[in-house]
């Protein structure tokens, strides 16, 4: 079975899971796993930043983040397809009490104008605007890279009008790889980060907060309150150090695989948009069928794609997809778009 569905689907590595397996562990509730302080201060200096938290999912991370941004009742301001607003089941109202509001989706094109039109300032009995959240790379946008030029404009923006900015940086590694941006580069310009290691890194669990020392500290309360507080967890921060060491730079193969697979496709007019990293998007419109007939097509010839809606399909390249594994891919998609 070849599955495109994510890569969050890959399976440790054996040098990965024999560093598991030799971990030395502690309570990291009581800040005592020394492989989970280890790595909270490897992501925290990758990043430029003072400290870091771990946490078992990117959902909980982003919301750790942005209840340390936004307080109860006021406004976070993000794209209607951000992963933040879509695929985390309202978390932000339901843990933080926290009012979003959305541009258009546009994927990595933001118009930084649009965004500061948005912004709600203090008083007129108007919810404010407390943070900006943007996702890099944008999962619902292809994989697309949000340029370092436009991130600027937004920290501009942001500072002008004495607001947050959060990055939900699941596949930031992506962006990394894929622009050559350092990811100090990145990390200077965001208040707050999420950063994942269970995506193209491959961990089998976790993601990062990353901060200020003084939001980390907060951020241990409202994890524990949020119920992530974790035991001996350096079984699964020893997987993302492994993964840090291991598995950033190898993410240009995932790049070139999924370039191969959009080239395999584009006759058929089905590609939503360009492919800049590890997602490949397809928009079935104009096909005779839609996105589940296809995942149901392709399943039962051995390829697993992910639907995302009626008309809404993706594809995603990872490690535990080699060439052969692509071969097949576009040998069971193009026979199927044929027909």
């Amino acid at each position: 079975m070849v599955d495109l569905r994510s890569d969050t689907v890959t399976r440790p590595t054996p040098g990965m899971r024999a560093e598991m397996a030799a971990a030395e562990v502690g309570d990291d509730v009581y800040g005592e796993d020394p492989t989970v302080n280890a790595l909270e201060a490897e992501v925290a200096a990758l990043f430029g930043h003072e400290a870091a938290l771990f946490a078992p999912t990117g959902s909980m991370a982003n919301q750790i983040a942005i209840q340390l941004l936004v307080p109860p009742g006021e406004e976070l301001l993000c794209d209607a397809d951000a992963h933040v607003v879509t695929y985390e089941i309202g978390a932000a109202a339901a843990y933080g009490g926290v009012s979003s509001r959305t541009w258009s989706p546009v994927g990595a094109d933001i118009d930084p104008e649009q965004v500061a039109a948005m912004i709600r300032p203090d008083g007129y009995h108007a919810v404010p605007t407390r943070a900006i959240a943007v996702e890099q790379t944008h999962n619902r946008g292809g994989g697309g890279v949000i340029p370092l030029g436009t991130l600027r404009e937004l920290r501009r923006i942001a500072d002008g009008a004495g607001v947050a900015l959060h990055c939900d940086g699941a596949r930031i590694w992506h962006a990394h790889v894929a622009d050559g941006v350092p990811l100090t580069s990145y990390g200077e310009l965001f208040d707050t980060l999420s950063v994942c290691l269970s995506k193209g890194l491959g961990a089998p669990a976790g993601s990062v907060v990353v901060g200020s020392a003084e939001q980390i500290e907060r951020a241990r309360v409202i994890r524990k309150r949020m119920g992530g507080g974790m035991r001996q967890a350096g079984v699964l921060a020893a997987a993302g150090r492994y993964a840090l060491r291991h598995h950033v730079e190898r993410l240009a193969s995932d790049h070139v695989r999924a370039a191969r697979l959009a080239d395999a496709l584009a006759p058929f007019g089905v590609l939503a948009g360009p492919v800049r990293t590890n997602i490949v998007p397809l928009d079935l419109t104009k096909c005779g069928f839609d996105a589940p007939e296809l995942g149901v097509a392709s399943r039962d010839r051995g390829v697993l794609v992910s639907v995302l809606g009626p008309r809404i399909a993706r594809l995603v390249t990872h490690y535990d997809l080699d060439d052969a594994g692509v071969d097949r891919a576009i040998e069971v998609l193009t026979e199927i778009f044929r027909r």
